[in-house]
């Protein structure tokens, strides 16, 4: 027993020593960062940004892969079937925390096959209308549409996305009948707000905030359970009195599971160097930007994606929601 004992421990310290050599010498060749989306969304421009500093301070080429298509199950799908070494990772959104609920059977574990190595920044949604909608806060709003069920509409990026389910939930919260006009993406659905076809929606500041300005939308509230940078005198929908309504977009980066501690220690601790670069802060995570830091640890992280699966399952059940195939 007491061999055994010693080559038990022998082994643990062995396998603490390589894995702090692997972090030590990683990285020697470059990284491939897939994003589940097409190059140039909200996806995709942050973590360009992101990785391009990282790239400097690792002195490693990082290569992004665009692997648009189905809510980003196939770029997850990648990245979940990837060797754990480091060498791939994964950028995910809010949608990741969506699809095991709007998905019959995906072609992986959303919490077991992936390792969380940080979520990046949250991005507040926004609730905007048309000017010609005669109300200018949510209490009105609700007002309306009690007196009027079914008779407003709401737009969204399509069924199961982000900005559908925050209508939902807001539904819901507040009691009412909206019904909802699904688009083929946030643009389509934000042009016809702004055409005055469709009365709301909930949309991102970097889309919405220009025609807020120029007063071609009104701002009624924001979707966080605190008040935004971007809008601080707006109410929350929480404090306009919808209790307990909670919609935001996010982003994260994860690796394969089994990805070695270490490793997703260092790349963490390289992620938050990043976003604190003066040149990120200035562009992603200024007061006007929209976005606000979120800079979790892996542990953290982990902890976050399954507070968000738990808390779009019962509105995408709720809802009756089902993907655009």
């Amino acid at each position: 027993m007491k061999r055994w004992g010693y080559w038990a421990t022998a082994f643990v310290l062995s396998a603490a020593v390589a894995g702090m050599a692997t972090a030590q010498t990683y990285p020697n060749k470059p990284i491939r960062v897939i994003v589940p989306s097409s190059a140039g969304g909200i996806i995709d421009v942050l973590p360009r940004a992101l990785f391009q500093k990282m790239s400097e301070s690792l002195g490693q080429q990082i290569v992004v892969d665009n692997r648009p298509g189905a809510a980003g199950i196939i770029g997850s799908e990648m990245g979940a079937k990837a060797a754990p070494d480091g060498y791939t990772l994964l950028v995910v959104a809010t949608a990741h925390a969506i699809n095991p609920s709007l998905y019959p059977k995906l072609p992986y574990d959303t919490v077991k096959d992936f390792t969380p190595i940080t979520m990046v920044a949250q991005i507040p949604l926004l609730l905007v209308a048309h000017p010609s909608l005669p109300v200018n806060n949510v209490k009105e709003l609700v007002a309306l549409a009690k007196a009027k069920p079914g008779q407003l509409f709401f737009a969204s990026a399509g069924n199961g996305q982000g900005s559908h389910l925050a209508g939902e939930m807001f539904k819901s919260l507040a009691g009412i009948d909206l019904t909802h006009v699904p688009y083929k993406g946030a643009a389509p659905g934000l042009a016809d707000v702004l055409a005055g076809q469709v009365p709301m929606m909930f949309s991102d500041p970097v889309s919405a905030m220009p025609h807020i300005k120029t007063g071609k939308l009104k701002l009624l509230a924001v979707g966080t359970p605190k008040r935004s940078v971007a809008v601080p005198d707006t109410p929350t929908v929480m404090e306009s009195g919808v209790p307990g309504f909670d919609a935001y977009a996010w982003l994260g980066i994860l690796g394969p599971a089994g990805l070695p501690k270490e490793i997703a220690a260092k790349l963490h601790g390289e992620i938050i160097k990043a976003m604190n670069t003066p040149e990120v802060k200035a562009r992603f995570f200024s007061p006007s930007s929209g976005f606000e830091v979120i800079g979790t640890n892996p542990e953290q992280s982990a902890a976050f994606i399954r507070a968000e699966i738990a808390k779009w399952t019962p509105v995408v059940k709720a809802s009756g929601a089902k993907a655009d195939q």
